[in-house]
């Protein structure tokens, strides 16, 4: 059997999918990658359930036309809002969305007591209160909305006197309760874990399911065909400005970007050209 060499989509509302992307270039090194960050319309956290949707829909159009096999939506505010409507949408697609890693939290604490930083579109969603139902029914959950987080880590601002202010005061009432898990409910936050532990010390763990969603992924790849045999590519595109991602993805990922794999689109009446 031909090893499959279609791309996976990886979408998000900005750079926090980065999180999600090195973990899939690590552990499926020989995929190639279209990386969609909606700069544009970052953050997704505060905008409206349908007005999520149009712009879901329009990166997976997007990544279809460039014949897609797998789509990550890499990021829990669009999951929250969209990831149930994509697939209805899109039944002969594949997604893998993010979850609230309140799972492996709950199993792990000992205080009985865990934390979620989060968004105020994952916190409001069906998903999340399907999550703490299911697997958090024994244990207090406490959630705090950080909807500053967002923008700091899209301005790269990721240990300055103004980020480790912000991250103090969400981590307060969580360490005050007691918690001893921490579930990063956003792709953007594991960028900031080093503040947020320096600030917790070792009162906290913190839980970042990007390395579980890139194993979903990768089942989810051997479930359809062999996977690539090749070196892996990864392609990026943003609503905004290509420079500026560029700037943001070699810090975040902490390695060389091609400025040429960084490409400028728009959107037109729903839809992205480029």
């Amino acid at each position: 059997m031909q090893p499959d060499t279609r791309p996976i989509g990886i979408l998000d509302s900005g750079v926090g999918g980065l999180s999600v992307l090195r973990e899939v270039q690590r552990q499926l090194a020989g995929e190639d990658v279209l990386y969609f960050a909606d700069q544009g319309h970052v953050p997704y956290g505060p905008r409206d359930k349908q007005e999520i949707r149009a712009f879901a829909r329009g990166m997976v159009r997007f990544f279809l036309a460039r014949k897609a096999k797998l789509i990550v939506v890499a990021c829990n505010a669009a999951s929250a809002a969209a990831l149930y409507h994509l697939r209805e949408t899109f039944p002969q697609t594949v997604f893998v969305g993010m979850e609230p890693a309140v799972k492996p939290a709950a199993e792990r604490t000992q205080a009985r007591v865990i934390g979620v930083l989060t968004t105020k579109a994952t916190y409001q969603g069906e998903l999340f209160a399907t999550v703490v139902d299911r697997f958090a029914h024994d244990v207090e959950v406490v959630t705090q909305v950080c909807p500053d987080l967002v923008t700091l880590v899209e301005a790269g601002e990721l240990d300055t006197p103004g980020t480790r202010e912000a991250v103090r005061a969400y981590l307060a009432p969580l360490l005050e309760a007691g918690v001893d898990q921490l579930v990063l409910g956003c792709t953007h936050f594991p960028f900031l874990a080093p503040v947020i532990c320096s600030i917790a010390g070792d009162a906290i763990t913190i839980v970042d399911p990007g390395p579980a969603i890139a194993r979903q992924a990768g089942r989810m790849i051997a479930r359809q065909r062999n996977r690539a045999d090749h070196p892996g590519h990864t392609s990026f595109f943003t609503s905004a400005d290509p420079g500026r991602l560029h700037a943001l993805a070699q810090q975040l990922l902490g390695q060389p970007v091609p400025r040429e794999s960084i490409v400028g689109v728009r959107w037109v009446d729903a839809e992205v050209e480029c």
